[in-house]
């Protein structure tokens, strides 16, 4: 098969594999060539438990993708998710090697290097570095030390942090379905290249992507990742207890949810709607307006609640000037912007993915936008000259730990 310029980005959800495949145009424009999504199994609250599984259904997308494009694909940029995901901050520290003080690449990777030396609890590692600022000689706040004269050189990071196992089932279901993996990206992450603009994350921003199975949480401040967690509820909780809250199957909550949900009541008048939704051969279901929106925005708040315990952590509850961006196909419930406004304190606007000629702003398609837009970031690269230690060849090093092939 003949070589593509094909981007590939793979987002393995909870309850849906999505696979977008785009290429740059004359104008250097972003174009959609094949978009294909597919019910997922054997993944559980984003984790992959079943590699076979997934494998199966991988090579039933590149299938269509090869009958659609005419050219096989061969190499992806994935997602990973999971609540087993974490973020720690670090510093490491190395005096400057050169006589002359000034500080060079190799004192850069012995920093960046050093600010991963720490012990692992048991079955985690390491899988991505993002570094938020140097400090030369105890000046705080340099973003490009090189050249810089100093003698002692120390860096802050944020070290993301895996279960190794998860991370493993991953890799090997996209690894059997003859697939190069060329790197594995968070879904907030993903969710937020597509999403979020460079002014708001300097501003200070957080992002909020409600997926199936999970909830993932960035947060954002001078430009710099400074927080990540991945919270186990998504928008599938919501349909099991609409489910128990008005005693019918799976399916016909999840309709409900779509077709009457909402997350806060809008006037008296509505609270004493009466739906009544035909479910086949039975009796119509009936249900009071009130007791749908009882049930969605009590897991909702709860969702919310989750965020500003993280953004305690932080120090940064109430205090993000750009706010919050919801995402995913878990904030396409109506009024979740309002109920994120009444609860987090915080301006809120839904985020829908940008960069793209022939793709719908869908919020659901935030994360595999987004990984196809880092996966342009990253093979543009090695065609910067002026060394940034954030996004050229170190950065590369350090913000792509390993890049894995076909044995």
């Amino acid at each position: 098969m003949p070589k593509t310029n094909f981007i590939v980005g793979l987002d393995i959800g909870t309850d849906t594999i999505k696979l977008l495949v785009a290429q740059k145009n004359q104008d250097e424009e972003l174009e959609i060539v094949s978009q294909i999504f597919q019910q997922a199994s054997g993944i559980r609250k984003g984790v992959v438990v079943n590699p076979e599984e997934v494998s199966i259904i991988l090579k039933k997308i590149l299938e269509k993708v090869k009958t659609e494009t005419g050219k096989k694909i061969d190499s992806v940029y994935v997602n990973i998710n999971g609540s087993h995901l974490f973020s720690i901050s670090s510093r490491g520290l190395v005096s400057v090697s050169r006589a002359n003080r000034r500080i060079s690449e190799e004192d850069i990777n012995r920093v960046l290097q050093a600010a991963q030396t720490f012990s692992l609890s048991s079955n985690k590692e390491i899988f991505n570095v993002f570094p938020k600022e140097f400090i030369v000689d105890g000046e705080k706040g340099v973003k490009k030390p090189l050249d810089m004269e100093g003698v002692r050189l120390e860096a802050e990071v944020l070290v993301l942090e895996g279960f190794s196992p998860y991370l493993e089932n991953l890799t090997q279901a996209v690894l059997n379905s003859d697939l190069q993996v060329l790197d594995r990206i968070p879904s907030p992450i993903a969710a937020a290249k597509s999403c979020l603009t460079l002014k708001q994350k300097e501003l200070g921003v957080a992002i909020l992507d409600i997926g199936a199975g999970t909830s993932g949480l960035c947060v954002f401040e001078e430009g710099d990742l400074i927080h990540l967690a991945v919270f186990p509820i998504g928008s599938a909780n919501i349909t099991n207890d609409i489910a128990i809250g008005l005693k019918t199957n799976i399916d016909i909550a999840e309709r409900i949810k779509i077709e009457c949900g909402s997350c806060l009541i809008s006037s008296n008048r509505l609270s004493r709607k009466k739906e009544k939704i035909d479910i086949g051969e039975e009796e119509p279901l009936i249900f009071s307006q009130k007791e749908l929106v009882g049930i969605i925005e009590a897991r909702v708040s709860e969702i919310f609640d989750l965020v500003k315990e993280e953004l305690k952590k932080i120090s940064k509850e109430k205090l993000l000037p750009a706010g919050i961006v919801l995402t995913g196909g878990g904030s396409k419930l109506p009024k979740i912007t309002e109920l994120a406004k009444k609860e987090l304190k915080l301006p809120c606007q839904l985020g829908k993915p940008q960069g793209f000629l022939g793709l719908e702003k869908d919020p659901s398609l935030a994360t595999v936008s987004g990984l196809v837009l880092e996966g342009v970031d990253m093979e543009n690269e090695p065609q910067k000259s002026n060394f940034n230690p954030f996004k050229g060849k170190i950065g590369s090093k350090i913000k792509k730990i390993f890049k894995i092939f076909i044995p």
